[in-house]
């Protein structure tokens, strides 16, 4: 098996962090990551109150939040791991 393996984007500078992370395979890592935790942390926390249909502007943050928090999640575990060594 011959062919060259494309490598995710690494960082040593708090500046290359964003590449790191819009990198389209950690973004769609990310993206899944966070609809599917979102997904059922809104079945567990809100659904109930969205589909009887008393949802009010703060549930929709709480809504919004249960999808955010994992998406941030995954990408600072991905950041974590793609961190390289400086020279030294």
């Amino acid at each position: 098996m011959s062919g060259t393996v494309s490598s995710r984007p690494t960082w040593i500078r708090i500046q290359e962090i964003p590449r790191v992370c819009v990198d389209r395979r950690n973004l769609t890592q990310t993206i899944v990551a966070g609809a599917v935790v979102g997904t059922i942390l809104f079945a567990i926390n809100q659904a109930d109150v969205v589909f009887g249909g008393q949802a009010t502007a703060a549930t929709w943050v709480r809504v919004g939040l249960s999808y955010l928090v994992p998406f941030l999640v995954s990408n600072y575990g991905i950041v974590l791991a793609s961190r390289r060594s400086g020279p030294g």
